[in-house]
């Protein structure tokens, strides 16, 4: 069972625990490598519209998503979201619960659409879930992705309307 809730202040020192492995290693996030915690919190949990967090019933934090509008003015109905799972818990269904939770609150939130604008083409995994999610590639970005063992790899930006999504 996965419940997920919003992130609360105490659940940084965690959070970061989780992301901090997924940014070092710099094969997913166009985050810098060497992001300070404090940094990093700013991204996760400050500047997001919404942050949340998937635990187990013995609380252990199982993945996270944040939530935000992908652009300002014209573009402010486009939601954007990230997604890290604990590696311990990957293959267990989270980042498709994660996903469909935030399109549900995107959806409520009042956007009418969900962006991903730097999938990592190298993501085999994310780029498959995302789809089977309902997700589009509607652009390739050549060469975007500096990537730490490939190199230059393209990045996909993938949407999805949020039209059908229901409570």
């Amino acid at each position: 069972m996965i419940n997920i809730r919003r992130a609360l202040p105490g659940d940084w020192p965690a959070l970061w625990n989780l992301l901090e492995p997924v940014f070092r290693a710099g094969e997913t996030y166009a985050i810098d490598r060497d992001i300070s915690a404090s940094a990093a919190h700013q991204l996760w949990c400050t500047a997001p519209l919404q942050t949340y967090i998937a635990e187990n019933p013995e609380q252990e934090l199982l993945g996270t998503y944040l939530l935000k509008p992908n652009q300002g003015g014209g573009g402010r109905h486009v939601a954007n979201a990230a997604y890290v799972v604990a590696e311990s818990a990957r293959g267990r269904g989270v980042a498709s619960t994660l996903c469909a939770h935030s399109q549900e609150r995107a959806h409520a939130l009042g956007f009418l659409a969900m962006q991903f604008n730097c999938v990592v083409a190298t993501n085999l995994t994310a780029v498959r879930l995302w789809k089977r999610m309902g997700f589009s590639v509607v652009g390739t970005l050549p060469n975007a992705f500096d990537h730490p063992v490939h190199g230059l790899v393209d990045a996909y930006v993938m949407y999805k309307s949020l039209e059908t999504v229901h409570e």
